[in-house]
């Protein structure tokens, strides 16, 4: 079991975010999240990756226990996650070379022959050529593009899993449907992707297991293990 979380209970000033929420995951799955404004959807993978405290239940994400994790270990539990946010979060003053070069660095590669030749793979993985791309900033992007760029950031260091919010709520429908193609491919090739979003077409475009927050409570609306060698492509 990838996550592996039973009871959990999460408080955000005086706000009961998550009430007795139980959420598992297993390799290669894809999940929605679903629910309205202020419902946890956002509390919920803050808490896997981490950064939110869990007052009470068991919490277990990529072998790792979050109820007694020290502050010092966060960055390598971190480092086996890509996370894809819908406001890019890119460096404005750094090329998308080095973006990508800055998160290697970050995560002890060495070698700046291997960081080029990994961002070169990754940005292929996205659909970008690197030779067109590379000496770019991100405000020479497109909304969709910067996301790519997004997505291949999250898939540097090979992760197991990739959290994703509303990674297409600034996207034109074409940018979406290109983005969610490569986040299913990511999931059919082993990775688990979790992923908020207030999009229901999407859902039912590219169908996958749904969970939905409401009141503080996480409940299993659909489920749908995607085998891995399908790769799901808009109808």
């Amino acid at each position: 079991m990838l996550i592996d979380l039973q009871s959990i209970n999460v408080h955000l000033g005086e706000k009961h975010v998550l009430q007795d929420t139980c959420f598992e995951a297993e390799a290669g799955e894809y999940i929605y999240i679903i629910g309205r404004v202020g419902s946890g959807k956002s509390t919920l993978l803050r808490t896997i990756y981490a950064d939110v405290a869990i007052e009470s239940g068991t919490a277990t994400v990529l072998d790792t226990d979050l109820t007694t994790i020290k502050r010092k270990n966060i960055p390598a539990l971190r480092r086996q996650m890509g996370i894809v946010f819908q406001n890019f979060e890119l460096l404005r003053d750094h090329t998308i070379s080095g973006n990508l070069d800055f998160v290697l660095r970050a995560t002890g590669w060495k070698q700046r022959q291997e960081r080029e030749q990994r961002i070169a793979e990754v940005l292929s993985h996205v659909g970008l050529d690197q030779a067109a791309y590379a000496h770019l900033y991100p405000y020479q992007l497109s909304g969709g593009e910067q996301q790519r760029v997004c997505i291949a950031r999250a898939i540097l260091n090979s992760p197991k899993l990739i959290l994703a919010d509303e990674p297409t709520g600034n996207l034109d429908p074409e940018m979406t449907e290109q983005i969610m193609d490569i986040l299913h491919n990511l999931s059919a090739e082993g990775t688990t992707v979790i992923m908020v979003t207030h999009n229901v077409g999407l859902i039912e475009k590219y169908p996958a297991t749904v969970y939905e927050c409401s009141e503080g409570r996480l409940i299993l609306k659909s489920e749908r293990h995607i085998p891995q060698a399908e790769q799901p492509t808009a109808e």
